[in-house]
């Protein structure tokens, strides 16, 4: 691991402690964020309110009343000091598979009132720029590139049940693309953005500033908790989930749609074992055994 020994602990009034794991997003980084909230969780101290892993940090909310300060910090130091030090360094997680429907008429009638002003490109289309920053021929090379290899669910929030997601292969890689000059003050629900090396994937309608690729046809956030797969939480998504995106078409986005309405929409997934060495050592063969748990789901 080629993290630094020990993390940044600093406080936020009585009731924080941010723990930063390193200045930027990293695979390691954040693996490191999600091991440590999971082995907190497992201790089950008194006190703890909250435990949100983000891209590269943990942030702990407590009860000063039930959690001293010093016994807290002593308690994650240890935790830290073990996740790094783990001889076999893994998270019991799942991946799921996402239904997109590319280059969709609702985000592109939304990217026709946010160019002049809003856009660096305003004559083009948010998937057009995304290939052209990238140096692709086309926006169907761009969404071939990005519905190929998993994602993982870095970090969830800014709005209710709004995953992150860091794309599991290469840096070198990896896809970059600017968010727009001045955000947008709309942006359709379950919207798949981009931004920086971040596809965003939006809950709900809203403003926004990444670039817009498609939109899916089944919820991520679902406080009335209709589908089965929300029965235990409202959101689908949690730090550490690797998820595939699927290319659908019209027809298919409908259908899925009937099925939501109906209640009796599932997303596919299975329960995967996410092993960092592996995924280092050799990316694209370890994203191979992770879509083969999706195949025989």
């Amino acid at each position: 691991m080629t993290l630094t020994e020990h993390a940044r602990y600093s406080w936020g009034g009585d009731e924080f402690l941010l723990v930063e794991i390193a200045p930027d997003m990293s695979l390691e980084a954040n693996f490191v964020a999600n091991a440590m909230a999971a082995g907190l969780e497992e201790q089950e101290l008194d006190g703890i309110v909250d435990i949100c892993p983000a891209n590269a940090s943990l942030l702990i909310r407590f009860n000063p009343d039930e959690l001293r300060h010093s016994d807290l910090e002593r308690a994650v130091q240890a935790l830290e000091a073990e996740v790094k030090q783990a001889t076999v360094q893994e998270l019991e997680t799942r991946i799921i598979e996402v239904p997109v429907w590319y280059d969709d008429p609702f985000t592109s009638e939304t990217e026709t009132r946010f160019r002049e002003g809003y856009h660096q490109r305003p004559e083009g289309s948010d998937l057009d720029y995304s290939a052209e920053v990238n140096g692709l021929a086309n926006a169907a090379e761009f969404i071939q590139r990005h519905h190929e290899t998993p994602w993982l669910v870095s970090m969830v929030g800014f709005v209710a049940g709004l995953p992150f997601l860091f794309q599991l292969t290469p840096r070198e890689r990896q896809l970059q693309v600017p968010k727009y000059l001045s955000p947008r003050t709309d942006t359709p629900p379950l919207t798949l953005g981009y931004g920086g090396c971040f596809t965003a994937h939006y809950s709900v309608r809203g403003a926004g500033g990444y670039q817009m690729l498609g939109i899916t046809p089944s919820p991520i956030f679902d406080p009335e908790q209709k589908l089965a797969d929300f029965a235990d939480f409202m959101v689908l998504f949690r730090t550490g989930d690797i998820v595939k995106y699927r290319p659908i078409d019209e027809a298919e986005y409908t259908e899925i749609q009937a099925e939501v309405e109906a209640g009796t929409y599932r997303y596919k997934q299975a329960p995967v074992r996410f092993t960092l060495a592996e995924a280092l050592a050799d990316p694209d063969a370890y994203n191979r055994t992770l879509l083969e748990a999706l195949d025989v789901a």
